[in-house]
Order: structure tokens, then C-alpha cells, then sequence
């Protein structure tokens, strides 16, 4: 019984976390869900060289890992004595500044300066105490990372899940700080609130059960971390199904889907555990105020099983003239599924904000923009993936 309640634990924590649910596994779909995975391969390592990399304190002492790419030249079509904005990127949780490594490349070769961050207990930041893992926090340790590494010009910030509520409470804390320096804003996949009613594709009863007993489940394993290595270790392929069911929803690459659990399955689990109970209490409603007049991006994945698209529409209600891009095909790590798209989109942000802020528009008397697009180009590959995979099977 003891074993039973340690794996429907483990089921339980790592929902949340996007990587998996309780859930039965069909092997014929797993089975053709690798097969086409590995047709698509490219064989990238998503290894990118920072220019610096540094470490900032948070103001509670926490080391905070810092990478910063500067840019190779200067963007096309900025006059030559414009200042260009700093882009400043916040990741969601249970992964790490690797999650940007499409958008990092994009821009940094058009001409902006990056700076990447690793959130409080994520990626090669250290841990926090347990009081520490809020969302105000986080919002404290972005200042924290601007003050040290971007002190002055104009802002670019991106946020994904996580990352996105890490803006809002930034903005909560430091309104200021977005009136002065901050041009524009995308949030990718993220919530102002209401997480606690997300089923995550598992209907409402189920979800509700995992929103309750998650949190406990999870910090029943967080003193067993050598446990849940060894139970992930064993069953990597299932483990690589569920981060792939939860995380896209279109095919990628073997190597995206092991790239993602990589990130997930470093985070350890108390950290997993502490941060879970704060999502459920996270509104922060009241700050997106602070964005309008900042021109405004919100991506979603039509099929992003945690964030849904309804959490985007919410923002988008709250921030006149902001534009609101669904795409097709795409779950809820849609910068890694697709990665030109984001990336496409952001650096049309980048040049909005920077016409808009030379030109003095009023943000607010834009006309709502609601597109949906779909990544055609990924389409083809998929489609030639799975007819190459046909024929080498007969």
C-alpha cells in the first residue's frame, strides 16, 4: 500500500507540474508517438554560449544564475543613435532559461541585447526557503536581476506561465519601473489568476482532486528525491510520453521532449511542493493595470491543456489595444514547440513597442487584434516525419 501511495504520488505532483497524470498509458500510441519524435530529429544540443554569465543576489541572498548574449550588430532598420531595448526573459516553472533557447538565438541575431534568468530553486539559481517560493518573490527577484545587469534604457519583458505572473507582480510592486523603462510585454502562456479552476485535460472531478491532494502528495516525496530519481530512471519512455502529452501538442523532436523533462525532473521536488500552493492563491488582476499603455503581447496554445486560452483572454480584457495571438496546434511549452513562430512574434512586439514609444502612441486606443495562426512550416515537416516513418515501415 505504501508503494501504491508513493507512485500515485509521484502521479499526482508531476500533473502539476505539467510532465504527467494519472493516467493509463496506451503502448501502441506511445510506441508511434517516439517513432514519429525521432522521425523529426534534428540533432540540436539547445546548448547556447552566453556572451557573460553572472550571478545576482536576490535581496533575501539567494544566488540568482544570470546569462546575458549580446547582440551581434544592430537591428535593421533602427536609426543609428536610437537606443535599442534590453529583452529581459522569465521562464515558468519546473523549467529554466534553457526553455528560451529558439527566441535567445532570434534575437540576439537581430541586434538586442538578452538577458535570461533561472528562477529561485530552478535550473542553476539556488533554493530559497520554503516562505520564499511566492509569487511576490519572484516578482522582487526579477527587480533584482534588471538592477543588476539592466539598470537603465528601455525594457523588453517575456514571460511564460510562471514567468508571465513574475511580470504582474513586478509591476505590482514597481509600477514605476513600467511607466519609465518598459516598452513592451509579452505573456506566453500565462494566467493572471484563477489556476485553482484548470482540470488539465482531466475533467472537473479529477482535476479537483489533483488541485487538493497535489500539494500534500508532492511534499510527501520531497525529503525521498533519491526515490524519485530511480522510479523516473526506470521508466523514461513513459516519462518522455506524459511531458510530451502535457507540455505540446503537436510532434517534436525526441531531443525537445527529453529537453523538457530534463528541465522538470531537475527541479526538485520540495520545490515543486512549495511553489504548487501558491499558483492556487495567485490574482494578480489588479496589476495588469499597470500594463496598459505598454504595448502588449498574449500567446497562447489553442490546446494548452494548464494555461488554457480563456487565462489569456482574461489578460487581454484587462489591457486595452492588446494584441492576442492563438496558435494552432500547440500546447502549453510553445516556445520550444514552435519555436520560429515565437519568436517571429516577439520581434514584431520589439519593433511595435519601439515605433509606438518614437511616435507617442496611445496604446489604449487601439483596436483589439485577435489572430489565430498556424505554423505551417512545421506542418510540412510533420507531414514528411510521418510518410518517411510510413515507408520505412513496410
Amino acid at each position: 500500500m505504501s508503494q501504491r501511495r508513493t507512485v500515485t504520488g509521484i502521479g499526482i505532483g508531476l500533473a502539476a507540474a505539467g510532465a504527467t497524470a494519472a493516467v493509463s498509458v496506451v503502448a501502441d500510441r506511445l510506441a508511434r508517438a517516439l517513432q514519429t519524435a525521432k522521425a523529426l530529429e534534428t540533432f540540436d544540443t539547445y546548448h547556447e554560449e552566453a556572451t557573460t554569465e553572472v550571478v545576482v543576489l536576490a535581496f533575501d541572498g539567494v544566488p540568482l544564475h544570470v546569462e546575458i548574449d549580446e547582440p551581434e550588430g544592430r537591428p535593421i532598420g533602427v536609426h543609428a543613435r536610437a537606443t535599442v531595448p534590453t529583452v529581459v526573459f522569465s521562464h515558468g516553472y519546473a523549467l529554466s532559461l534553457r526553455s528560451w533557447v529558439f527566441q535567445r538565438r532570434a534575437l540576439k541575431a537581430a541586434g538586442y541585447r538578452v538577458v535570461l534568468w533561472d528562477q529561485r530553486g530552478h535550473g542553476q539559481s539556488g533554493a530559497g526557503t520554503k516562505e520564499s517560493y511566492e509569487i511576490d518573490q519572484l516578482g522582487l527577484d526579477l527587480d533584482a536581476v534588471i538592477s543588476a545587469v539592466a539598470p537603465d534604457g528601455p525594457l523588453i519583458l517575456v514571460g511564460h506561465s510562471m514567468g508571465g505572473m513574475t511580470m504582474m507582480a513586478l509591476a505590482a510592486q514597481h509600477p514605476e519601473l513600467v511607466r519609465d523603462r518598459v516598452l513592451g510585454v509579452a505573456f506566453v502562456a500565462t494566467s493572471p489568476g484563477g489556476i485553482s479552476a484548470v482540470s488539465w485535460g482531466l475533467g472537473n472531478v479529477l482535476g479537483k482532486v489533483v488541485h487538493r491532494l497535489g500539494p500534500f502528495a508532492v511534499g510527501q516525496l520531497a525529503g525521498r528525491q533519491g526515490l524519485v530519481n530511480s522510479v523516473l530512471k526506470a521508466g523514461r519512455e513513459v516519462e518522455e510520453y506524459f511531458v510530451d502529452l502535457y507540455s505540446f501538442a503537436s510532434p517534436v523532436p525526441l531531443s525537445i521532449v527529453r529537453l523538457t523533462a530534463d528541465m522538470i525532473f531537475r527541479t526538485r521536488m520540495e520545490v515543486i511542493s512549495d511553489f504548487m500552493e501558491t499558483f492556487d492563491k495567485h490574482d494578480k488582476r489588479e496589476a495588469l493595470e499597470q500594463f496598459i499603455g505598454v504595448e502588449t503581447l498574449v500567446l497562447n496554445g489553442v490546446q494548452d491543456l494548464l494555461t488554457p486560452p480563456q487565462h489569456s483572454e482574461e489578460i487581454v480584457r484587462l489591457i486595452p489595444g492588446a494584441e492576442h495571438v492563438l496558435v494552432n496546434d500547440a500546447g502549453h511549452i510553445i516556445m520550444l514547440e514552435h519555436g520560429d513562430v515565437v519568436s517571429d512574434q516577439l520581434l514584431s512586439l520589439i519593433v511595435r513597442a519601439q515605433r509606438a514609444a518614437a511616435a507617442h502612441i496611445d496604446q489604449r486606443a487601439k483596436p483589439r487584434v485577435r489572430r489565430t495562426i498556424t505554423d505551417l512550416a512545421k506542418r510540412r515537416r510533420v507531414l514528411k516525419a510521418i510518410q518517411e516513418r510510413r515507408q520505412g515501415a513496410r
